[in-house]
C-alpha cells in the first residue's frame, strides 16, 4: 500500500507542530506526520548559500527541484533549496536519531521528490525522524568559475555548501520535530553517497553529522582545479559567446550541460573540485580524510551495478559478442587495464558465462566497485570503523537498494518486503548505535555482509575481481 495522507496540508509555525503537520500512514501501519517544502537556505546564482537557521514554515507540498536537463521533476526553479521532514506521530518527548538523506543523480540531476524517497515507512519502522534535501545541481551547484571570473569565489562547490546549510538547520532546528541533534546520520545513494564522501573531507561540514551511510556512490578523488576550468571554458563555449553566465536565462544554462566534456568525454561533467578554498584534500586520497575518523561509515554497492546503464540497444550492448568484448569495455572499465588481457581472465575465471554476463563483471569490478573497495581499505588502513555491505538480491542493479532502504519498493513481492525489512533495520540500527549488526572491515579478512535471500556476512567477496584490478592505479575519472 502506497503512503496517503489523510488529512489537510500542514503548514508549520514556530509552535504546536504535530497539531498543524499532515498525518501520513506508512505500510507498516503506524502513523507519521511530514513536513514538505521547509525553506532551509537561500542563494544567488554560483553564491554560497545563506543558511535560514530561523524558519521553519512548511509550504505543504514538496519544493521545487532544482533545473537539470529532461521533464521528469517538476516543478524546477533555481529556488530549490528546501528539506522535507518526516516525524513519527508520537508525544513522547524522547529524541530520536535523525537519518537525512542526499539524491543520487551525478551531481546533475535527481530531486527528493521522487516518491521512492518518500520518509513515511521508514520513520515509522525505525522510530526514526527522517530529512530528504534538495540542493543546487549540475551548473548551477558546480560550475567551477573561480579562476576565470571574480564575481564566483564559491562556484565549484555550492552546490556542497547548500547541503552544508541544510545540516546547520539541522542542527538548529530538528529538536522540535523529535530528533536528536546530537545524533544525525547521512545517507546516499550514488551521487548522494559521493556527496557524503566529499562532505567528510569539508571543514564547513565538521561536527554537522555524526555517522554515515553511502550507497553505490564513492568519490575517492574530486575533480582537480585544472580540469574543472577546463570543464567550465568548454560549458562558456557552448553557452556561447558575450553571454554572462551569472544572468543568462536558467535555461540556456541547461542548455550548455550539453558541451563535451574535455577529460571524458560524453556530456560535460559536474561535480565538487579541489578549489584550496571549500575543499582542501581530496576525500579519499592519499587516505581517508582525518577529520571525519570519529564518524562510523557504512558502504554498500549492489552486485551488478552497470545493470542499470546500459540499454540493450545501445552502443555498448547491440550486437555483443566475445570477439568484440574487449573493444566494447574499454571505454566503460574507466580505468587503464589492458582490455583484451582482462577479458581473458573473466573467461577462463567464468567458462559458462555469455558476453552480457561477463560485460557486466568486468565493467562492475572495474568502475563501479573500484571505488568502495578504495574507500573501505583506506579506512581499514586508518584503523577506523567502516561496515560493508554488498546486495545480492535479485541480481541487484544500480539504485535497488534506494527502495529497500526506504520501504518504498513498488508492489513489493513478499521476498522483496522481508529484504526490505532487513535493509531498514540495518541501516535504522547503525543510525542509531554506529553498529549495523556485522563486523567492521579489516584488511584480513575485509567482513562484508551480503544482503540476499540468506543474507549473510562473506569474508572478502568478489576476492578474485578486487585482486585482478588491484594492481592498476584508481582516481576518480575525470579527476
Amino acid at each position: 500500500m502506497s503512503v496517503a495522507e489523510l488529512t489537510r496540508r500542514g503548514v508549520l509555525a514556530a509552535g504546536g507542530l504535530f497539531a498543524l503537520a499532515s498525518p501520513l500512514f506508512a505500510r507498516t501501519g503506524r502513523y507519521v506526520r511530514a513536513f514538505k517544502g521547509i525553506r532551509y537556505a537561500s542563494a544567488k546564482r554560483f553564491a554560497a548559500p545563506v543558511a535560514l537557521l530561523d524558519n521553519r514554515t512548511a509550504q505543504g507540498g514538496f519544493g521545487p527541484a532544482c533545473p537539470q536537463a529532461g521533464d521528469r521533476y517538476q516543478p524546477q526553479s533555481e529556488d530549490c533549496l528546501f528539506l522535507n521532514v518526516w516525524t513519527p506521530n508520537t508525544t513522547d518527548k524522547h529524541s530520536r536519531p535523525v537519518m537525512v538523506y542526499f539524491h543520487g543523480g551525478a551531481y546533475s540531476t535527481g530531486s527528493v521528490t521522487d516518491p521512492i524517497n518518500d520518509g513515511a515507512t521508514l520513520a515509522a519502522r525505525g522510530d526514526v525522524v527522517v530529512v530528504t534535501v534538495n540542493h543546487r545541481l549540475n551548473a548551477l551547484g558546480y560550475l567551477y568559475l573561480a579562476r576565470l571570473d571574480t564575481r564566483a569565489p564559491d562556484s565549484g562547490n555550492a552546490g556542497q555548501l547548500d547541503l552544508v546549510a541544510a545540516l546547520q538547520w539541522i542542527q538548529r532546528n530538528i529538536a522540535a520535530f523529535g530528533g536528536d541533534p546530537a545524533n544525525v546520520t547521512v545517507f546516499g545513494q550514488s551521487g548522494g553517497g559521493a556527496k557524503i564522501a566529499t562532505l567528510m573531507a569539508m571543514p564547513a561540514a565538521k561536527g554537522l553529522f555524526h555517522k554515515a551511510i553511502t550507497m553505490s556512490g564513492q568519490q575517492v578523488t574530486v575533480s582537480g582545479p585544472l580540469n574543472a576550468t577546463k570543464r567550465a571554458e568548454a560549458f562558456l563555449a557552448k553557452l556561447g559567446d558575450g553571454i554572462d553566465p551569472a544572468t543568462a536565462p536558467v535555461e540556456q544554462l541547461v542548455a550548455a550541460l550539453a558541451a563535451t566534456d574535455p577529460i571524458l568525454g560524453g556530456s560535460v561533467y559536474m561535480g565538487p573540485v579541489l578549489d584550496m578554498n571549500h575543499l582542501a584534500r581530496h576525500p579519499f586520497w592519499p587516505d581517508a580524510a582525518p577529520q571525519s575518523k570519529d564518524i562510523p561509515m557504512m558502504l554498500g554497492n549492489t552486485v551488478m551495478e552497470t545493470r542499470a546503464f546500459y540499454a540493450p540497444d545501445g552502443k555498448q550492448l547491440a550486437g555483443l559478442d566475445y570477439d568484440n568484448l574487449a573493444e566494447r569495455i574499454t571505454p566503460e572499465m574507466r580505468i587503464d587495464a589492458h582490455p583484451e588481457w582482462v577479458v581473458d581472465q573473466f573467461r577462463a575465471r567464468y567458462p559458462e558465462a555469455g558476453p552480457l554476463d561477463l560485460f557486466h563483471r568486468i565493467v562492475t569490478a572495474a568502475r563501479s566497485w573500484r571505488g568502495q573497495v578504495e574507500e573501505a581499505e583506506a579506512r581499514a588502513r586508518a584503523a577506523i570503523p567502516a561496515f560493508v555491505y554488498q546486495l545480492d538480491f535479485e541480481a541487484a542493479k544500480h539504485t535497488d537498494d534506494i527502495g529497500l532502504s526506504f520501504g518504498t519498493t513498488p508492489h513489493p513481492t513478499p521476498a522483496q518486503q522481508a529484504m526490505s525489512d532487513q535493509m531498514m533495520d540495518a541501516f535504522v540500527r547503525f543510525a542509531r548505535t554506529g553498529d549495523p549488526g556485522w563486523p567492521a572491515y579489516d584488511l584480513t579478512r575485509r567482513q562484508t555482509m551480503v544482503f540476499d535471500t540468506d543474507s549473510r556476512v562473506v569474508n572478502d567477496p568478489r576476492q578474485w575481481e578486487r585482486e585482478l584490478f588491484a594492481p592498476v592505479p584508481y582516481l576518480q575519472p575525470g579527476t
